[in-house]
């Protein structure tokens, strides 16, 4: 225990003597948190189209003014198809909606209307937010126009209704999942350089020199960033809770006991990277190619794992940041599932111990 004590007070000093850890246990998570909240937003957006009207009827110029009276939408009338072309190629309109003159009559005969959408396929999901807004405004016109009687009841009525996140606010589960992010950097590209600095300096050769075994250099590895880890998840959820009052509905014991598996698992590829490599610049770029940008690519936080490519959905059940993102997400969002919170655990702890046997087996106590 003695040694144990000694080596982890060293690492302790040295993570305290290097400003590095600091910046990235505590600096780094609150630049990526701003970064997170007032640089990337999944929400719905207010697109500029434009609209022209053929049909001279009254009801119909109702219809224009709904557009102008969306939040999603800002307007602009258009006299002819030539001006609307221009708008879109030089990007200052994102789509147009043009009302043919025969619209009101066929809408008073009960006949099927057309309205013209136009909008730039370069930018897919642009196109797709323009051909809603359009046919979302268009459609709640048409229940409210005087031509709604005219129209035959749909025998089914859907109404939507959002159980978790019913604001649709994309910070709610973008946030607490960036913390995933935050852990595998700390977890990861810290711990990554651990060992191989010793051998850059030199310092490794003098400490194999005394009764050091390899489990007490393993733990006297991991301790101390588990702690550095764990302050650094303190740090985040008090900022995203109170700071950005992001709602939180679980459990904050759940919550640190399956961060502490996650941070576990974490630290374990940092440090068999680091036990592999004795080049701390290698060993860094290694841990981001192998740690950050899986991360933040293939654990669901961005993209929907179920539309990946096959390989990558079974690339995604090794990496813990997939288990995380999805445990972190429903404990902020629908106040923690316990089959969600069992079923990640378990994967967390396996993963965690594969690693640690790994980061011991490489961990050698001789030169040579």
């Amino acid at each position: 225990m003695k040694i144990l004590l000694a080596l982890i007070k060293k690492e302790i000093k040295q993570i305290i003597r290097d400003p590095s850890s600091i910046i990235i246990a505590f600096l780094l998570p609150l630049i990526s948190i701003l970064i997170y909240m007032y640089g990337i937003n999944l929400d719905s957006v207010k697109i500029t189209m434009g609209i022209k009207n053929d049909d001279n009827s009254t009801e119909v110029a109702t219809l224009v003014k709904s557009f102008g009276h969306s939040k999603y939408v800002n307007s602009i009338n258009f006299d002819n198809m030539h001006d609307i072309e221009n708008a879109i190629i030089r990007s200052k309109i994102k789509g147009a909606v043009v009302i043919p003159n025969d619209f009101s009559t066929k809408l008073s005969r009960g006949q099927m209307a057309d309205l013209l959408v136009i909008t730039d396929g370069s930018e897919t999901n642009t196109a797709n937010y323009v051909q809603s807004y359009a046919t979302a405004i268009s459609n709640s016109w048409l229940m409210t126009s005087k031509y709604a009687g005219k129209i035959k009841n749909p025998a089914i009525n859907v109404e939507t209704r959002f159980w978790y996140n019913p604001d649709l606010d994309s910070h709610y589960f973008i946030l607490p999942g960036s913390i995933a992010i935050t852990m595998t950097l700390i977890g990861i590209l810290l711990t990554s350089l651990v060992i191989a600095r010793e051998w850059e300096r030199g310092t490794m050769e003098a400490l194999l020199s005394t009764k050091v075994r390899s489990i007490d250099i393993v733990l006297g590895k991991y301790i101390p960033y588990f702690i550095l880890g764990m302050l650094s998840l303190t740090f985040n959820v008090f900022i995203e809770v109170v700071i950005f009052s992001i709602p939180f509905k679980g459990s904050y014991l759940v919550l640190f006991a399956v961060s502490s598996l996650f941070l576990f698992a974490s630290l374990g590829i940092g440090l068999t990277i680091s036990t592999m490599l004795k080049n701390q610049f290698l060993a860094s770029l290694v841990s981001i190619g192998i740690g950050f940008l899986p991360a933040l690519m293939l654990s669901g936080l961005m993209f929907p794992i179920n539309s990946m490519p096959v390989f990558f959905q079974h690339l995604t059940r090794i990496l813990p940041p997939r288990y995380y993102v999805s445990f972190i997400e429903s404990e902020f969002m629908a106040g923690g599932v316990n089959m969600i919170r069992i079923e990640n655990a378990i994967f967390l702890t396996i993963l965690g111990l594969i690693l640690f046997a790994v980061v011991y087996k490489n961990t050698k106590t001789r030169l040579g």
